[in-house]
């Protein structure tokens, strides 16, 4: 039986499952930017059938997770064997935001501008709070099998995706930005220098969608 445990032994893993993971996030990335085409209508978003959009958002959600979760996903390989334990990894870490995508379904209505500046101050407050901290922790520990990783990460980023869909569930632009937070709070530790700013910075957009929600860049689509 092959060492994973050695570096040298491993290296050939790494590359595959590097490859794999980032690969696929790569074609959701582009998949997704095609599925989303005249589908943004800021607030007043009409989700569709439930059927186009999970479809939608599981390819939205691999874009945007599976970058952050190369470290964990490279640590399954290790722990289990090689790459015959991604797939089922990916899959079941990808089926907890499926879950997720089905409760937006059931709960998301076309809102305005103030119910998504609540969400956004809300979101702006749990970014400091004990349960995001113990999430996030959660998440960077790569807790378990990928249902509990991805409930971790879940907990960590409720959040932001709420922010999301707020502002506008099928908005590329909010996309990127919910993307690239969700990627630094995966890969980097918790320091009150970076998250209280943030969260700060988070209320402040919630702000700002009260007092002048048209300046909002896709909030409100031009007409």
């Amino acid at each position: 039986m092959a060492d994973y445990g050695s570096t040298r032994a491993f290296a050939p893993v790494r590359t595959v499952t590097l490859a794999a993971t980032l690969g696929l996030a790569a074609a959701c990335w582009v998949i997704t930017v095609w599925q989303m085409r005249g589908m943004d209508m800021g607030v007043a978003t009409r989700l569709g059938s439930f059927a186009l959009f999970i479809a939608v958002w599981v390819a939205m959600m691999a874009a945007m997770m599976l970058p952050g979760a190369v470290p964990a996903v490279l640590r399954r390989a290790q722990a289990d064997g090689g790459v015959r334990a991604i797939p089922v990894y990916i899959g079941s870490y990808l089926a907890v935001w499926a879950l997720a995508g089905a409760a937006v379904y059931l709960l998301d209505r076309p809102h305005g501008p103030v119910a998504a500046a609540v969400v956004v101050l809300a979101a702006g407050v749990y970014e400091v709070t004990p349960v995001k901290r113990y999430f996030r922790q959660r998440c960077r520990d790569s807790a378990g099998s990928g249902w509990e990783f991805g409930l971790c990460c879940a907990g960590s980023s409720i959040g932001l995706m709420a922010m999301l869909v707020a502002l506008g569930v099928m908005n590329v632009a909010w996309m990127a930005v919910i993307a690239v937070l969700v990627l630094s709070q995966k890969l980097l530790p918790a320091r009150a220098l970076i998250d209280v700013p943030l969260a700060l910075a988070i209320i402040g957009l919630g702000s700002w969608i009260i007092l002048a929600p048209a300046s909002v860049p896709g909030l409100v689509p031009s007409m």
